[in-house]
């Protein structure tokens, strides 16, 4: 892993990736899009880790592609380009198949790919002075690989507004349309941020794991197939000992 560019650490089960390019303000570089895959790769691996947070170091949470980089794509032909932006669709592919719950944590601007970052993990904590949004329109670009996430979190038409005007919006309304969880102060964030998170890391691992990837198989599945898909993992969920156990502590309170 990069250290310089991405700093990993873990602590009480929560493993922190914290982007670490202050002076770029967190854009993701191709160096820093494979760092956070092997930071996913970390987390996935330890069985201490139960939550995995996404933070940004600096003023932004990130400020979307490195531009730098993009420009000097721009020469390579089209099966070179399919390929450097299917780097970042593996990741967004990654964070949605990882067994732990995946928390952005966006204080500052989380915009283009940053906002595309954000909206990839499962849960987005926001400080109330956040901005997020997709403004690669005004560079003539489009926000692609992000599309497919952001057409399943906002109704359509918003998702039309959002890729076309390129306005950044306010974490409060980005809240009200579906793109982020919760809003705290921005004074204190970092402490109700871990408050969340450490929560969120005290529920039971594989009961959290077989919901998060249950709810993602079923996206746009038929009816009953869902139905099916759902009595397959009931009946995995409660053969496991962390069910058994909460049973028990149900019944025994109950007597």
């Amino acid at each position: 892993m990069s250290a310089h560019v991405l700093e990993y650490s873990v602590d009480e089960g929560i493993a922190t990736l914290l982007l670490n390019r202050p002076d770029k303000r967190n854009a993701l570089s191709g160096e820093l899009i494979d760092a956070i895959q092997d930071g996913l790769g970390q987390a996935e691996t330890d069985a201490s880790v139960r939550v995995v947070l996404i933070r940004g170091a600096g003023k932004d949470f990130c400020s979307g592609a490195d531009l730098e980089e993009l420009e000097r794509s721009a020469e390579m032909g089209h099966e070179e380009s399919v390929r450097e932006a299917t780097r970042l669709g593996e990741l967004f592919v990654r964070m949605r198949r990882h067994a732990r719950p995946i928390v952005a944590a966006v204080h500052g601007r989380a915009l283009a790919g940053g906002a595309g970052l954000a909206t990839a993990c499962d849960i987005v904590l926001a400080a109330e002075d956040a901005e997020l949004g997709y403004p690669e329109v005004h560079l003539g670009f489009v926000p692609a690989m992000v599309m497919t996430i952001l057409r399943r979190k906002v109704p359509e038409a918003l998702a039309f507004e959002l890729v076309t005007r390129g306005d950044p919006i306010s974490a409060g309304r980005a809240a009200e349309i579906g793109l982020v969880n919760r809003v705290f102060p921005a004074e204190g964030f970092d402490e109700a941020v871990r408050e969340y998170v450490a929560e969120l890391a005290s529920r039971p691992p594989s009961s959290v794991a077989l919901s998060k990837g249950l709810l993602y198989t079923i996206d746009g599945v038929g009816f009953e197939d869902g139905i099916a898909r759902g009595a397959e993992v009931n009946a995995v969920a409660r053969q496991t000992e962390e069910c058994r156990e909460g049973v028990r502590r149900f019944l025994d309170r109950a007597k």
